[in-house]
């Protein structure tokens, strides 16, 4: 600012009156609301000004837009002035933010373009995820794409809820069946599979970190046990917040009660507090530590006060050297960098509790997995929509701020109810998704959503992940994995120790669990994993070794057949005429052996196999 300036009079006239303290009655602030919440620009050029007010301890009301900073996470759409002019650009969305005092508010802003032509087409609305995503379109002025096909539905959620593809015989039935209500008869039949609870489990222990370290920490025993027990939980279908709970307050022997491993994966109480509110809020609390976040609502006294709830974790050795005993120690602080004041524990956003003679972390266990915590519920319906659109409502699904905002807050926030209102059933969670238009839609998009990942338009194309992918080209060529652990012809998503790693497993970007973050699970393809598919054992090997296409031959099985037996299993859908006459061309008819597993190849090696559309 310059010298001219208020803010540069202020301060001039604080240092001439020799810079007095401010007075104990003086109010501070304790809330801050932009205006409005909600805008939407027509044209590039167009503007609008936003308003904050702040509102005091004293119950006042002051508008303190001139003292805000403002911000834009796409000032390619929205650009916005220190006066708080949003300015519109390109067509989007952007989210424009405040940040005074210790607070940072935010309004999603739509930019379209004047004048545009666009008449929405109704479409049936089963439930109200597609209520609130044509919502959303509406407001964008996009259209979405229409339903995928039977197989394409058939193969995507095979692989969504159970990690597996559907057999020749599980496709053909289903293509064959001429129910309407056939698909969400195929999601509650995949629900009720082990492979369900497998792919889950999975999931689950990358956010837990769930593995062996080589030392006593955390010894292979426990590690197995560990996973042994959240897949007993998901079995049972044992509610989400039941299964937080007894992880936060669970004390005892960590091969006795294996979820006091969650103790002895992570031993540094600030790193403790760190994970908790990740895993289990999708919160990131780390900028936290040194200073109040700059681009979130949470401030020092917040990060300290969080962790004091594991401040009294105790630890002591078992009979069993491989064994360590969690207790409560009744006694410990975490103390504030800042003046080293002992902290008291208190919840994220909400009232510092009661916690004299009580253990800490049982006190917080029953506020996080409550309707209490606002973020508890919402970040589990996030993840799990993640999983089955690509992209989370909010995205990066653990990185929850005010200046990362959900795409559709109405749809996430309806998500989160319903949630909690089932008791945190997860199969009840998956089900709704999957009957979704939003979640049966195809890959195919049409000219107004092509730009479209975040809002359901269209389904969107994903490669698959790493173990899933190993898993189905071990399914498709009938051949066997040996793990460490494990028997032979078990599945990689079976893998309990996130310490046990393979070539192919690496290289797809399999989750070391070294951290709770969700960016660990790499989904990008990249050079390698194209080189390893052509050129490695995982297809060259397997495809002789499984004899798929010898032992068809050796039945007297015809080329054509056995093209289209390659194809079911593979892609889920038979070639077309155009494909099979080009196929079969390049296949001799007295050695046809070698041509066809050179077919067999190329669909492993094709991007219908690798990713799921």
């Amino acid at each position: 600012f310059g010298e001219a300036s208020e803010e540069c009079q202020t301060l001039v006239q604080w240092l001439a009156a020799n810079a007095p303290d401010d007075p104990p009655s003086l109010p501070s602030p304790v809330a801050l609301e932009i205006l409005p919440r909600q805008l939407v620009l027509e044209g590039e050029g167009s503007t609008h000004r936003m308003t904050v007010q702040a509102r005091y301890s004293d119950g006042t009301t002051r508008d303190v837009t001139r003292l805000c900073l403002f911000l834009s996470n796409n000032d390619v759409s929205a650009r916005i002035r220190p006066d708080g002019m949003v300015t519109a650009g390109k067509r989007g969305e952007a989210f424009v933010m405040a940040r005074f005092a210790t607070f940072t508010v935010g309004a999603q802003a739509v930019v379209v373009p004047k004048g545009l032509q666009y008449q929405w087409a109704a479409e049936p609305e089963p439930g109200d995820i597609d209520r609130l995503v044509h919502a959303k379109l509406r407001k964008l002025r996009i259209l979405p794409s229409g339903l995928c096909t039977d197989e394409e539905f058939v193969r995507r959620v095979h692989l969504d809820v159970a990690g597996v593809l559907p057999t020749r015989q599980e496709t053909e039935r289903f293509l064959a069946d001429a129910d309407p209500g056939k698909r969400t008869r195929l999601v509650k039949e995949l629900l009720g599979r082990k492979e369900f609870v497998e792919l889950w489990v999975m999931q689950l222990a990358e956010m837990l970190r769930i593995r062996s370290d080589g030392n006593q920490q955390m010894s292979q025993k426990a590690t197995l046990l560990y996973f042994n027990w959240l897949s007993q939980r998901l079995e049972s279908n044992t509610p989400l917040d039941r299964i937080v709970r007894d992880l936060l307050s669970a004390t005892g022997g960590t091969f006795g009660n294996p979820a006091s491993n969650f103790y002895q994966v992570e031993q540094d109480t600030l790193k403790l507090g760190e994970n908790v509110a990740q895993a289990f809020m999708g919160m990131r609390l780390q900028c936290a530590q040194c200073h109040n976040h700059p681009f979130d609502r949470w401030t020092m006294d917040d990060y300290y006060g969080f962790a004091a709830f594991f401040s009294q974790v105790g630890r002591k050795a078992a009979q069993d050297p491989r064994e360590r005993i969690i207790f409560n120690s009744a006694s410990g602080d975490v103390k504030h960098p800042v003046g080293g004041r002992a902290m008291a524990p208190r919840f994220l956003g909400g009232e510092t509790p009661d916690v004299k003679s009580k253990d800490r972390r049982a006190v917080l266990a029953e506020w996080l997995a409550s309707s209490q915590n606002p973020w508890f519920a919402r970040n589990f319906v996030n993840r799990v929509w993640a999983h089955f659109m690509g992209a989370g409502i909010i995205d990066p699904v653990d990185d929850v701020r005010v200046s990362n905002p959900a795409s559709n807050p109405e749809l996430l926030d309806s998500l989160a109810r319903r949630f909690s209102e089932s008791g945190y059933d997860l199969r009840a969670l998956v089900l709704e998704i999957c009957n979704s238009r939003a979640y049966q839609r195809s890959t195919r998009p049409n000219e107004t959503n092509e730009g479209d990942l975040r809002n359901g338009s269209h389904a969107m194309v994903r490669r698959i992940r790493a173990e899933v992918l190993l898993d189905a080209i071990s399914q498709v060529t009938a051949t066997k994995n040996k793990f460490p652990g494990l028997p032979l012809g078990a599945r990689a998503v079976q893998i309990a120790d996130g310490n046990v790693e393979t070539y192919f497993l690496t290289t797809f970007g399999r989750a070391k669990r070294e951290s709770v973050c969700a960016c660990e699970v790499k989904m990008e393809p990249n050079l390698s994993q194209a080189l390893h598919l052509l050129l490695g054992d995982a297809t060259n090997q397997r495809i002789p070794d499984g004899g798929v296409v010898a032992k068809a031959l050796k039945e007297g099985r015809k080329p054509a057949e056995i093209v289209e037996d390659l194809y079911l299993r593979c892609l889920s859908r038979r070639p077309t005429r155009t494909e099979l006459d080009a196929l079969l061309a390049s296949v001799p008819a007295d050695k046809p052996r070698e041509a066809l597993e050179d077919i067999f190849w190329s669909l492993l090696n094709s991007k219908e196999f690798v990713f799921n559309h």
